[in-house]
C-alpha cells in the first residue's frame, strides 16, 4: 500500500498580499523539504482537477459558492473578512484545493492508496457552512467527509484537527451530524472565538493554554481523543493537519516540536488501523514559519508512510 501526495502548482496563484502569512511560499517550503529529504520519491504524487459546483455544494449552499466566485476581482484584492483576501486566481485555487481532497478521499476509499496528504491552499477548517473566514474559503475537509459518507463502505467518520486554532468551520458543518466525530485541539482562549464551547456528543474540544508543550499536549490528546475514537469507531479518519502549534510559529503560542507531529500522526495511524482499515485522508491547514512547516510536514508524512 502507498501514501499519496496530492498538490497542484496553481494553488500558489492565490495570494493575499506580500506580508500575509498564508503565502504561496508555504507549499514551496513543503515541496523543497520533501525533495531534499528524499521523501517525495517514496510518495505517489498526484495532480487534482478543480472541484465543480455540485461538488462544492456537498458542504456549502449554491448562493455562497456564487458569492465567493463573485468576490474574485479582475485585479488587486477583495476581502471576504479582514483576514481573508481574494485575488483574481483565488476561486480557481480554492476549487483545486477542494478537488485535491475529493481525489484523495476517492483514492483512499477505493483502496488505491492506504492514506493521502493534500498539500493545498487556501486552507479550509475555518470556513463555515456559508461564511469565509480565517484565510479559508471552502471547507476542504468537509467536502471529503461528505463524499465519503455517500459511499457504502463509510458510515461513520472522524475529523481530527491539531491546528493551533479551533476548527470552527468543521464544527459548524457537522455539529448536528452524529455520524461525524470532530475532535479539535487548540490554543484557548484564541482566534476564532466561535463554537469553542458548543456541547454535542460528537464534538470533542481540547483547549490548551498558551505555552503548552509536548508532554501536556500528548496527555490531553490521549485523554480526550482516544476514548472518543473508541466509542465512535470510524470507518475513515480525516486529519486537519495544522502545523502552527509549532514553537517557532508566529501566529500561536503553543510550544510543540516537530516530533510531536510525528507522534500524533502515529497515534492516529494506530486508531485508523484499529477501526478504519487504515484509511486516512490528511489536509494541510495552518503553519506559517516556513522552515518549521517544511520539517513538520515531513514528520507527518513519515508517520503516514509508517502507518502501512
Amino acid at each position: 500500500m502507498i501514501t499519496a501526495y496530492i498538490s497542484h502548482v496553481d494553488c500558489e496563484l492565490h495570494e493575499m498580499g506580500a506580508s500575509h502569512p498564508e503565502s504561496p511560499q508555504r507549499l514551496q517550503a513543503i515541496t523543497a523539504q520533501l525533495g531534499a529529504s528524499g521523501l517525495l520519491e517514496q510518495l505517489d504524487c498526484l495532480t487534482p482537477t478543480a472541484a465543480i459546483r455540485d461538488q462544492l455544494a456537498l458542504a456549502h449552499p449554491g448562493s455562497y459558492i456564487h458569492e465567493i466566485e463573485a468576490l474574485c476581482p479582475r485585479q488587486g484584492y477583495n476581502y471576504a473578512d479582514p483576514d481573508t483576501a481574494l485575488n483574481p486566481h483565488s476561486f480557481h485555487a480554492a476549487r483545486l484545493a477542494a478537488g485535491a481532497v475529493l481525489l484523495g478521499t476517492q483514492r483512499v476509499v477505493s483502496g488505491s492508496c492506504h492514506n493521502a496528504f493534500c498539500a493545498v491552499r487556501p486552507p479550509g477548517h475555518h470556513a463555515e457552512h456559508a461564511s469565509a473566514m480565517g484565510f479559508c474559503l471552502f471547507n476542504n475537509i468537509a467536502l471529503g467527509v461528505e463524499w465519503a459518507l455517500q459511499q457504502t463502505a463509510v458510515e461513520r467518520v472522524a475529523v481530527l484537527d491539531f491546528d493551533v486554532h479551533h476548527g470552527n468551520g468543521t464544527v459548524d458543518i457537522f455539529k448536528d451530524r452524529p455520524e461525524v466525530l470532530v475532535c479539535s485541539s487548540f490554543q484557548y482562549p484564541f482566534y476564532p472565538f466561535r463554537y469553542q464551547d458548543i456541547q454535542r456528543p460528537n464534538i470533542v474540544h481540547t483547549p490548551l493554554p498558551a505555552g503548552t508543550a509536548s508532554s501536556a499536549f500528548r496527555q490531553a490528546i490521549e485523554r480526550d481523543w482516544l476514548p472518543a475514537l473508541a466509542r465512535h469507531r470510524p470507518d475513515m479518519i480525516f486529519i486537519s493537519a495544522g502545523f502552527d502549534a509549532h514553537r517557532d510559529d508566529p501566529l500561536g503560542q503553543l510550544q510543540l516540536d516537530t516530533e510531536d507531529f510525528h507522534w500524533i500522526t502515529g497515534l492516529i495511524g494506530e486508531a485508523a488501523s484499529r477501526y478504519a482499515g487504515g484509511r486516512i485522508l490528511s489536509v494541510l491547514e495552518g503553519g506559517y514559519n516556513l522552515p518549521a512547516l517544511g520539517r513538520s510536514a515531513e514528520a507527518h508524512l513519515r508517520a503516514l508512510l509508517e502507518a502501512h
